[in-house]
């Protein structure tokens, strides 16, 4: 019964995110057939920066206000996160969207198409309401209430899905119009999420005590999550520059085989991560209430949140590995037979990193709840070091190609996995002061010895003001 409410949350986090994933893919089927191969990459071409914006915005921050609101819980305090968190990253998500909306023109006539304008600042207004819905998400979660997030995403794909469906269906002579609709639905997707969350929070009556200068604080304190979070998004989008050109030196395919490793090996391989998403939402209020009463029942729990994802994690990589052809046959049949035997090829060299994605992705929760968000950006900054340069002498300096490519990945979940396990493991250090009073008598010095800090406390402790003698 220890671990009851954990499993329970992690259920329906997965489960809710499973049905909302569901839904996106059912509904690109039709959408594709109402905006036709103009309207559709139009689609496609304006989430990169729209993407980018929610990754400086409101990446890790549901992470981060549920492990505050948890550590809160467990100190007997509540509701003092919730209105200073909803300020700071409100104003910052309207930043992001007025950026977006400025950023439109120019970045359409990079991408050689004007009718992206339109396309941007139909999404652009999205941005405020995914920073809102992430404060309210990861308050949620620090209170150990999981349903409210996973409604809530369910809601946002049915409310994009059919508007988007029926908005995209009035305009089928003009794609760029259409396109232009169905990317105005993810906005009303958004908003309709954020009215879900705000109703269930307005039902809860949360009391809003505010500390002052707290947004502040946790605005800070919401930094290295952020970054951490942003990190991988961005190497992969450096990734589409690198890659690519490394592999022009040497095939006339450069962008085909790119295809093939970014969109269909790494979306099978980041498959099992995405089934874990749950554990890893469970995990963060967990962890931060076993901390705010001990580090070592932190530390203890976990791991054990380790050994769950790998339980999960592990059986779908053995699968990649072993059903990687009929996989191949099953979900990409109009694959050529030397394309198809190239991805058979780096699924299963990539199968380990189904399961060391998903297990960086469960320690790198585990590490925030704890306080250590900064050591998980640290061991990715670290990790995307060793695949740029595996990536520059594999694939540039050897035959292997793309092969090269997967192996780099591989790499860097591998490094950045063991990295995460050592910072989750490693004890805070303390720091032992001087062994006797500067003045005084042995005994004295003696007791101001023994006076520990840990090097978070803010100010240097004395050994001479320790002492309980001289």
């Amino acid at each position: 019964m220890k671990y009851a409410k954990f499993f329970k949350n992690a259920a329906v986090v997965s489960l809710g995110g499973l049905f909302a994933k569901g839904i996106g893919a059912l509904y690109r089927i039709p959408l594709a057939n109402l905006l036709g191969g103009y309207g559709e990459g139009l689609y496609h071409m304006a989430y990169p920066l729209f993407c980018l914006m929610l990754t400086f915005s409101s990446s890790g921050v549901p992470a981060v206000v549920a492990r505050t609101v948890a550590a809160e819980r467990a100190a007997g305090r509540q509701g003092e996160t919730l209105l200073p968190a909803m300020r700071v990253f409100a104003l910052l998500g309207a930043l992001a969207s007025l950026a977006m909306c400025l950023l439109a023109r120019p970045v359409a006539q990079l991408q050689g198409d004007e009718g992206l304008v339109g396309c941007y600042l139909a999404l652009a207004p999205a941005v405020l309401p995914v920073a809102l819905i992430a404060v309210l998400r990861g308050w949620w979660q620090g209170q150990g209430e999981m349903t409210p997030s996973a409604l809530s995403a369910i809601v946002e794909q049915l409310v994009k899905a059919g508007a988007g469906l029926l908005l995209a269906s009035r305009f089928p002579d003009d794609p760029a119009r259409a396109a232009r609709a169905a990317l105005f639905a993810v906005t009303l997707s958004e908003i309709c999420a954020l009215a879900v969350l705000l109703m269930r929070t307005r039902e809860r009556r949360v009391m809003l005590p505010v500390r002052r200068n707290h947004g502040s604080v946790l605005f800070v304190s919401a930094l290295p999550a952020m970054v951490n979070a942003a990190l991988l998004p961005t190497s992969q989008m450096a990734d589409s520059v690198l890659v690519v050109r490394l592999l022009a030196g040497r095939t006339a395919r450069a962008v085909h085989l790119y295809g093939l490793y970014a969109g269909s090996a790494l979306s099978l391989v980041s498959l099992p991560a995405s089934l874990c998403s749950g554990i890893v939402a469970a995990a963060v209020p967990s962890v931060a209430a076993c901390m705010a009463r001990s580090e070592e029942e932190a530390r203890r729990r976990a791991l054990f949140v380790l050994l769950v994802t790998f339980a999960l994690a592990l059986p779908c990589a053995a699968g990649l590995l072993v059903f990687a052809p009929l996989a191949v046959r099953r979900l990409f049949p109009a694959l050529s037979a030397p394309d198809a035997a190239l991805l058979v090829r780096l699924l299963r060299l990539m199968s380990v990193s189904a399961a060391a994605l998903a297990a960086v992705d469960t320690l790198s929760a585990c590490l925030t709840a704890m306080g250590r968000a900064g050591c998980a950006a640290c061991a990715m900054l670290c990790a995307l070091a060793v695949k740029t340069a595996l990536q520059v002498v594999l694939i540039g300096g050897t035959p292997l190609g793309i092969t090269g490519a997967a192996i780099a990945a591989q790499s860097c979940y591998l490094v950045a996995f063991f990295l995460d396990l050592f910072y989750t493991v490693r004890k805070k250090r303390e720091i032992r002061h001087a062994a006797y009073h500067r003045n005084g008598n042995k005994e004295g010095g003696a007791d101001a010895g023994c006076a520990r800090r840990t090097p978070l406390r803010g100010r240097r402790v004395r050994a001479h003001r320790n002492a309980s003698l001289g």
